[in-house]
């Protein structure tokens, strides 16, 4: 593992104890990444009478669903789902039929949060044919696509989607096509030693009360799985840079593009297609959190500069989601990111002579060159649409963010050779403000520019 300084892991490792303390954690431990990479590991508390080490096994409740999420990503990029199809195309027999794949992955689909019965995380799992005839009109709670509304239930169902996909157990499709090229071989459905005892601390004295633990069932591919520190880590550098082994990195990418707003006007928490995002201080973080009787976990990873973090805990309650981000302010102020250096690259001439200002109207944007053949275009000024372009075979662009995304940007030129105006999404940009000489829409007043 490559390491922080001395004075950086010391207050990593004091915010951590500090934590374990405070909350009455019987034993936490957490994992920092930088660059893809872990740079840190800290573990409080006891655990079979020492210690967690990187190796220790926690349950990590819903951080397996982020699983089921690419599972079924992997199953739309092979051609054999749309996330616009119908539940019901895939899974009959439930009175939800109508809601989307999309939304189930998005927690959109107005669902109950959890499954009718006694509370399922404490109590065993019901197979899936037993929880398909327990579900009623009651079970769809708002409009599909109305509203952000947790459910565990919409997962449950997802896992079951897989399976009969795969023609194979839920569990066992995620091992072979996701926890085995990523090394996660400590990823179980079961535990295995070491591994921490799930406990409720008693609220008013320091005392322990063991959690029960059960295969969920039809459940389990809402919060089954158990992990370590190291095979979270993995899955947060995962979630930072993809593998393209597991799945292509426009559909990560894709999976962290936001859904849903978690927390109204705030904007600080909200949902992908199967992940969890947060806002913080500049950072846009991918993960997922998880509880079951006796455990929380947490994982959070930034693509944008691979930085990531993982804490995993054996209480019912009691732990504080501010620690992850803090531990990340810990790293960003005691040992910010320094840039690459940077570099000149080669720029196509018919590329350069593009670059620069043009007007759509009279708002001036600026035309600048990224690496390889792709564009951006943005308001001189700074406030407007911008957006990124990336260069596609047939000479045209798409875009890939903002108002533009995904729409086609050409350049359509004079008769030798050169640049008349740009063409996106029916915009006409010009090198000068409405120039009479391109087919501006609606056309430029013969009078031209006057005094009024």
């Amino acid at each position: 593992m490559a390491a922080v300084g001395s004075g950086t892991g010391r207050a990593l490792l004091r915010r951590l104890a500090v934590e374990q303390v405070e909350t009455r954690m019987p034993s936490l431990a957490a994992m920092v990444l930088r660059a893809g990479r872990p740079v840190w590991f800290g573990g409080r508390g006891r655990v079979g009478g020492a210690e967690p080490g990187t190796d220790t096994q926690y349950r990590i409740g819903s951080i397996t669903k982020t699983l089921i999420g690419v599972m079924v990503m992997r199953l739309r990029d092979e051609g054999l789902l749309d996330l616009a199809d119908p539940l019901d195309k895939h899974l009959g027999g439930t009175p939800v039929g109508e809601v989307t794949l999309g939304q189930l992955m998005s927690h959109t689909a107005g669902l109950t949060a959890e499954p009718p019965g006694p509370w399922w995380e404490r109590t065993p799992g019901a197979s899936m044919d037993d929880l398909a005839a327990a579900l009623d009109e009651g079970t769809g709670r708002f409009r599909p696509g109305r509203r952000f509304h947790y459910s565990n239930l919409g997962f449950a169902l997802l896992g079951e989607l897989v399976a009969r996909h795969r023609r194979t157990g839920w569990e066992q499709a995620v091992r072979e096509e996701i926890l085995a090229p990523l090394g996660m071989s400590d990823t179980t459905a079961r535990p295995r030693e070491p591994h921490a005892r799930g406990y409720a601390v008693h609220p008013w004295a320091d005392v322990l009360l063991e959690e029960p633990e059960h295969d969920a069932a039809a459940m389990a591919p809402a919060g089954q799985l158990w992990s370590t520190p190291a095979d979270l880590a993995r899955w947060a550098a995962f979630l930072c840079q993809g593998d393209e082994r597991v799945l292509a990195g426009a559909t990560l990418a894709e999976m962290r593009e936001p859904v849903t707003v978690d927390d109204g006007d705030a904007w600080s928490v909200g949902y992908g297609t199967g992940l969890q995002l947060m806002r913080h201080h500049g950072r846009r973080l991918a993960g997922h959190g998880g509880s079951m009787p006796g455990f929380l976990s947490l994982i959070w990873a930034d693509p944008a500069d691979g930085t990531g973090v993982v804490l995993l805990a054996n209480a019912t309650s009691g732990l504080r989601p501010s620690l992850a981000t803090d531990l990340l302010d810990i790293l960003d102020t005691l040992e910010p990111v320094i840039p690459p250096a940077w570099t000149p690259s080669p720029a196509d001439p018919d590329l350069l002579e593009l670059t620069g200002p043009w007007y759509w109207g009279p708002a001036a944007y600026l035309l600048r060159l990224l690496p390889g053949r792709d564009l951006s275009l943005g308001p001189v000024g700074g406030a407007g649409r911008s957006s990124r372009f990336v260069a596609r075979p047939d000479g045209t662009w798409r875009g890939l963010s903002g108002y533009y995304a995904g729409e086609t940007l050409r350049v359509v030129r004079h008769a030798d050779g050169t640049p008349s105006h740009l063409d996106l999404a029916t915009f006409v940009f010009t090198r000068t403000p409405y120039d009479p000489a391109a087919p501006v829409p609606g056309g430029v007043a013969e009078s031209g520019w006057t005094a009024g």
